[in-house]
């Protein structure tokens, strides 16, 4: 065991279930495997059906209770969680790292994360507005005022495993909601380690049940979670395939989802762009995470007048990224996260030379000998026909494509199903402008001269048609977890309607 697995409460079995405390679970074991090298880290025992309705009933009680602390207050709370998070910043970083894959300084940046929602969250708490709203009738006042929803259902992927449980915790926090978190069987480790974290805080403040954790399986849990009409709001990462499947379910009861999907990001690289600005862009876009982010670059545009030179050069760079253990110092990539991502990558490349695609570099499995899913990061010369291009492969795989002018570049981009992350490098004002307004970009966040990758919380995330249409984290993506009431008052001795409707 590492040193830091003690010291986050990791023991060689835990528990999958817990709210003021952790639940003696009786599922089935799940194995937490490291994917440097295949070895288990540690074992789950996951939750059963009665330990998932023992929790939502804690929840639904807690949340009886925690709607009647006033907004400021519930801010101290999660004041108290980021400061927390931020003295075992290191060691749930190299727990991040150690589970999911990612390198050191990614693991540490996404507790980073955490502890700036948190502090976007403790301001926000002082800042859940209404409106007054102009009244047709005499003496009469409207408003607008927001109120708790209820018990918020989590569900994260693998590829960020604290950080997006966070950006709907912390902020369904403070808007008075109790949470509930089902995360990825393939990394459980980091989300017992945060949950003891924040349980510790919750319940020196009085409040032991405010955050609840459930591990096991989609169908005994997930399927459980989102047909509960107790829990009025999902929210759920992952595939598209999922994402259908969840927001259907949850319609069906006519509850709310917030679904953030697949990304099919693309970077436009235009003839008077900073090339070496973009290059770097592309670099971590495309190589950062394993290629394993819904904002990775996984389509590479550039004019044809600057293609061959800078498509050259981006090989360059690749040959130089440092592959291995994401704990060591020195690694910019380490593994995918399993086996089957292998397979997965292996099809997509197969499939691309089928369709009449050139792998230019890439696509190996170095360091088998450590049991490790480690694949050299691929460069595909592609075509905007050929049907690959438009799925998105959670793998390195960065597909180049030519353009002459920028309609054609906007069309190619947009031309997909997915709609989260776009980026533009030029120097021209008239082609950033057009790439930011309505004619242009169709994404959910879109970039001038900065990469589709590593968005800041302060901004709304989220992107458009199979991404899910959901917005998390910054801006007002707080309005998501409350629900919003309009409300008129008379003061007046008459009763005049609206519209001037006369009924005497």
């Amino acid at each position: 065991m590492h040193p830091f697995l003690n010291a986050l409460g990791i023991e060689s079995d835990n528990p999958g279930a817990g709210a003021g405390e952790f639940l003696q679970t009786r599922g089935a074991w799940v194995e937490s495997r490291n994917p440097s090298t295949g070895q288990v880290i540690a074992r789950v025992r996951s939750a059963t059906a009665e330990d998932y309705d023992a929790l939502v009933t804690r929840s639904s009680e807690a949340f009886e209770r925690w709607r009647r602390e006033p907004a400021p207050r519930r801010g101290d709370v999660v004041r108290d969680i980021g400061n927390a998070l931020r003295e075992a910043k290191a060691e749930l970083g190299a727990l991040v790292s150690l589970e999911m894959g990612k390198i050191r300084a990614e693991g540490e940046g996404e507790v980073q994360e955490m502890i700036d929602i948190a502090d976007f969250a403790v301001g926000l708490s002082r800042q859940l507005y209404g409106k007054v709203i102009a009244s047709e009738r005499p003496l009469h006042r409207m408003s607008e005022q927001w109120h708790p929803l209820g018990p918020v259902g989590i569900i994260s992927a693998f590829n960020f495993p604290v950080a997006v449980w966070s950006w709907n915790a912390l902020i369904a926090t403070v808007c008075g909601n109790t949470t509930i978190w089902k995360p990825s069987l393939k990394t459980p480790l980091c989300a017992i380690a945060v949950h003891r974290l924040c349980q510790r805080v919750a319940a020196a403040h009085g409040h032991p049940d405010l955050m609840s954790l459930v591990i096991g399986s989609d169908e005994e849990i997930g399927e459980r979670l989102i047909r509960d009409r107790r829990v009025p709001l999902i929210s759920a990462t992952g595939s598209t395939r999922m994402g259908r499947h969840v927001g259907q379910v949850v319609a069906e009861r006519m509850g709310k989802s917030l679904l953030e999907l697949g990304g099919n990001n693309a970077l436009i690289v235009m003839d008077d762009a900073d090339q070496e600005l973009a290059l770097r862009a592309v670099l971590f876009g495309a190589v950062g995470t394993a290629g394993q982010r819904c904002t990775t670059t996984r389509r590479l545009l550039v004019h044809e007048s600057i293609a061959d030179a800078f498509v050259e050069r981006l090989v360059e760079l690749y040959g130089q990224v440092r592959i291995g253990d994401p704990l060591e110092s020195g690694t910019l990539m380490g593994p995918l996260i399993d086996e089957e991502s292998i397979a997965n990558m292996e099809r997509a490349l197969q499939a691309a030379r089928d369709q009449g695609g050139g792998v230019i570099r890439g696509g190996e499995q170095p360091l088998k000998d450590t049991g490790g899913h480690f694949v050299t990061p691929a460069i595909v010369e592609a075509k905007p026909s050929m049907p690959i291009v438009s799925e998105e492969t959670f793998a390195p795989i960065l597909y180049v494509m030519r353009f002459s002018n920028l309609d054609e570049a906007i069309k190619i981009q947009n031309d997909v199903a997915q709609g989260l992350s776009s980026s533009i490098f030029t120097e021209s004002m008239r082609s950033a402008e057009r790439f930011l307004s309505m004619l242009g970009s169709d994404c959910g966040i879109a970039n001038v001269n900065v990469g589709t990758s590593g968005a800041e919380i302060g901004g709304a995330f989220g992107g458009e048609k199979e991404t899910g249409g959901g917005r998390e984290a910054g801006s007002d993506s707080w309005r998501a977890y409350m629900r919003r009431q309009t409300q008129t008052i008379n003061w007046s001795d008459e009763m005049p309607l609206a519209q001037g409707i006369r009924f005497e």
